[in-house]
């Protein structure tokens, strides 16, 4: 689970008369049922989960913010906001390559890992937000950032099952450096794209059975029928095998459990990162009984990946049409002749 944000002095004028025609909405700008947002009397107020915040207007736009989390990267990256970064946990993860540029110049610094946060460089650093996912077991590190004056802003994007409404976060980053009017735009470029493609792949010919992840030593963590996955296998118009489950959530189960459902499996996605159904076989051999295995087509998600770093998990994020566009390739290459998959790759 991982990071994202930048901002160009030019706007600020505009940035401030944008706020000023606010100050009397009583509106929240609803991303999802867990976040909120809405400016009022000069305050930017937000709600995150069980957390509520209010900013005063000098308070932001932020100009140093620091990133405990990869996924995040993504938001701030589509923003063009990648130098108002000075701090990324576990840089490893991270895809973008400016941010990996600003790293190696030493204008991000590095602070530590969901293992060991480096608490003393954070605060020496001073930035004016860190944005992460809250953790209870660092609830004593967050209290002590807090108590040295660092906002700690807690965002549980990973938890939003709609794609459009993990997208949508982008329009909370431009709230918080100043970047409205774009985050506004790439969102309802997104929108329009999303929409335009779940409309495409209504034409397919057939709607096909498809299974989904992969085993994590005896257990199958398959994804319910309300997950992200499920939504995107549905609106790329195919037939998800627990499409008539509830879950939000992963559901664990046997081998035997999901080999009972796979009859008639077409298409296997999400399958991992492995480089060949040789070295997934040889990784579990129980998928060799798998007719999805044997007479279907397998999909991994390492279509953008870098050593540690991948793609999907970044850009991806933000990028919902980019990832629907994937599945309708897989599902009905002839709707998209020319169209080359990005976050998504074959397994041979």
């Amino acid at each position: 689970m991982k990071q994202k944000i930048l901002l160009l002095l030019t706007v600020f004028s505009l940035i401030a008369c944008k706020r000023e025609s606010k100050k009397s909405s009583s509106d929240w700008t609803s991303i999802s049922s867990r976040i909120q947002f809405k400016e009022h009397d000069g305050i930017l107020e937000l709600k995150s989960g069980n957390f509520s915040y209010n900013f005063k207007k000098d308070q932001t736009p932020f100009k140093k913010i620091i990133l405990l989390n990869a996924s995040m990267a993504g938001y701030i990256s589509e923003l063009g906001a990648e130098n108002l970064i000075i701090g990324v946990s576990s840089p490893e993860y991270i895809y973008s390559e400016k941010i990996q540029h600003l790293i190696k110049e030493g204008k991000i610094q590095n602070v530590g890992s969901d293992q060991k946060y480096d608490v003393e460089k954070i605060i020496s650093l001073k930035p004016d937000a860190i944005f992460t996912n809250h953790i209870a077991s660092f609830d004593n590190i967050y209290e002590l950032l807090k108590n040295n004056g660092i906002q700690v802003i807690f965002l549980d994007e990973y938890m939003e099952q709609q794609p459009l409404e993990k997208t949508a976060y982008i329009k909370l980053f431009g709230e918080f450096l100043g970047k409205e009017k774009e985050a506004e735009s790439e969102y309802l470029e997104v929108e329009k794209n999303y929409n335009d493609l779940k409309k495409l792949a209504l034409t397919g010919k057939e709607r096909p059975l498809v299974l989904a992840n992969e085993m994590y030593g005896n257990v199958w963590y398959l994804p319910g029928g309300n997950t992200s996955v499920a939504h995107y296998i549905a609106d790329a118009n195919a037939s998800y095998i627990l499409k008539d489950n509830k879950d939000e959530k992963a559901l664990t189960m046997s081998f035997e459990e999901v080999f009972a459902k796979t009859n008639g499996v077409q298409y296997w996605v999400n399958a991992g990162s492995y480089t060949s159904k040789k070295e997934m076989q040889k990784v579990n051999s129980l998928y060799g009984k798998l007719e999805a295995f044997n007479k279907g087509k397998i999909y991994t998600l390492s279509g953008k990946e870098r050593q540690r770093a991948n793609d999907f998990f970044e850009s991806g994020v933000v990028r919902a049409d980019m990832i629907l566009k994937d599945y309708i390739k897989i599902f009905h290459p002839e709707l998209l002749p020319d169209y080359q998959l990005t976050y998504m790759k074959e397994l041979q």
